[in-house]
């Protein structure tokens, strides 16, 4: 009797899955479906359906394609899972001990310099290396913190679900990829008796060169790299330190011993700004990117600290993600989602922005389109990941308590009363103005709202009115 009905292989991009996936199904009594999973296309772009189970049945129920995997005729089959494919499975995989897991890992750094130069290149295959597009990554603070965060709190999920459940998995680094042996081992893990001779090797290392060559900017990357803890540069399973998933966005004061915790889809930029002027610095100069230690390290240092997040009304934070994510296309656009939520979900925004037909009318039909798509998201409908800029903020306030909760919670439109008296409470002689929220655009949120956005919003922000008490808008 086979150990595993079928398997799941945890990667993410640029770690080598598309290597790995060859070399499976080089075995023939495997097969691997590709990202079956991805909420953007089914195993690969332009393919039309998965043993019989096209995209739309899969969005619509991605349970009846995950049984037809689970018990394809012949052999035992699988599919690779990244963190930000259709949620609504990973619980029923987890729990599932006749589902073999395989999890591949490849030091974040390489994958962020492999991730940027395919962006640049556009180049995400090599087949032949005459055909190899030469290109060189720029490293950024922000996008690689925000990169590692994800990497490792998916990570530390997996491990955690593992551990409880009393499973274990298949580990295979980037470097395993070259070793036939491991490839055979893991053939066998599934229950293959078959060796292979010598893996494929159609595809080939696309940037083979040291990471020095491959950024423009590796001096300023490596005095970033020094400044963190190494051992969080290739998580394993058992030697690396835990860090919670909020930790690193909490920011603190340049000395004044105050912290904010932000609240994604929250006025971020206008607590940022007040908070350097706190101690009239730039913004550049505020404490970021702490671990878990440093923030404990902090709060010893800093007698009489005090910390607080701000909330903000669900319609107006929906509509900030909206128009700041999903309806522009500069550079905060999530480009993949938005296309998806164009074509798969029918939001009817422009191909690209800014769009002189896109009026205010257009606007509240688009944002009204959104809220409906938020409602199936935050129902776990939908195959798309719930981000944090649109989560529920009760959501948030509890990721926070796995680490430190706030002192105060205050709303959006209390900062103005509120933030002076946190700064007497630590002895700051203020008071410190606070600046004028950004707009959101191309519209404001007051040119488009009525009851029917209201409506809309409270019915996909359901606990979050409950919890908090909102009330309507205007």
């Amino acid at each position: 009797m086979a150990t595993f009905d079928y398997f799941i292989v945890f990667a993410e991009m640029r770690t080598g899955s598309n290597f790995l996936e060859t070399n499976l199904n080089a075995f023939d009594g495997i097969d691997c479906h590709g990202e079956a999973f991805n909420p953007h296309f089914l195993g690969y772009p332009n393919q039309a359906e998965i043993l019989g189970i096209s995209q739309d049945t899969r969005d619509a129920d991605p349970f009846v394609l995950l049984r037809q995997i689970k018990h394809q005729p012949s052999g035992i089959g699988g599919f690779r899972y990244f963190h930000d494919h259709d949620p609504r499975i990973l619980d029923e995989c987890l729990n599932d001990p006749k589902c073999a897991k395989i999890i591949l890992t490849r030091n974040p750094v390489d994958s962020y310099v492999s991730w940027k130069i395919a962006q640049e290149t556009g180049q995400w295959k090599l087949t032949d290396v005459k055909a190899r597009k030469d290109g060189k990554a720029t490293f950024d603070e922000v996008e690689f913190s925000d990169h590692l965060d994800k990497l490792q709190g998916f990570q530390l999920e997996l491990l955690n679900a593992l551990q409880t459940s009393g499973q274990t998995g298949f580990y295979v680094s980037y470097d395993d990829l070259q070793s036939v042996a491991v490839m055979n081992g893991l053939a066998r893990f599934l229950g293959v008796d078959e060796d292979l001779e010598s893996l494929n090797k159609n595809l080939k290392r696309q940037n083979p060169s040291p990471i020095s060559d491959k950024v423009k900017n590796f001096d300023q990357m490596e005095a970033v790299l020094a400044g963190l803890d190494r051992f969080n540069l290739n998580r394993t399973p058992n030697f690396e330190p835990r860090r919670g998933p909020s930790v690193p966005t909490y920011v603190a004061a340049a000395h004044a011993p105050l912290m904010y915790l932000p609240m994604r889809g929250g006025p971020e930029t206008q607590i940022l700004d007040w908070l350097a002027l706190v101690d009239n610095v730039k913004r550049s100069d505020l404490l970021k990117k702490f671990s878990q230690k440093e923030l404990r390290q902090w709060k010893r240092k800093n007698k009489g600290h005090r910390s607080f997040t701000v909330l903000r009304h669900p319609v107006a934070r929906a509509h900030f993600a909206f128009c700041r994510h999903i309806l522009s296309t500069d550079k905060h656009s999530y480009t993949g989602l938005r296309q998806t939520l164009r074509r798969r979900y029918g939001i009817p925004i422009p191909e690209t922005m800014p769009d002189s037909s896109y009026d205010r009318i257009a606007h509240r039909t688009a944002f009204l389109a959104f809220l409906t798509f938020l409602k199936a998201n935050l129902s776990g409908q939908t195959a798309i990941r719930i981000d944090a800029t649109w989560c529920a903020q009760a959501q948030s306030l509890e990721g926070f308590g796995e680490f430190a909760l706030p002192d105060r919670v205050i709303r959006e439109e209390d900062l103005a009363v509120e933030l002076p008296q946190l700064l007497e409470q630590i002895g700051h002689q203020g008071p410190i103005a606070l600046g004028e929220n950004q707009d959101d655009a191309p519209f404001m949120l007051a040119e488009i709202y009525d009851s029917e956005i209201e409506k809309a919003a409270q019915s996909a922000y359901q606990r979050d009115y409950m919890m908090f008490g909102f009330d309507s808008w205007r």
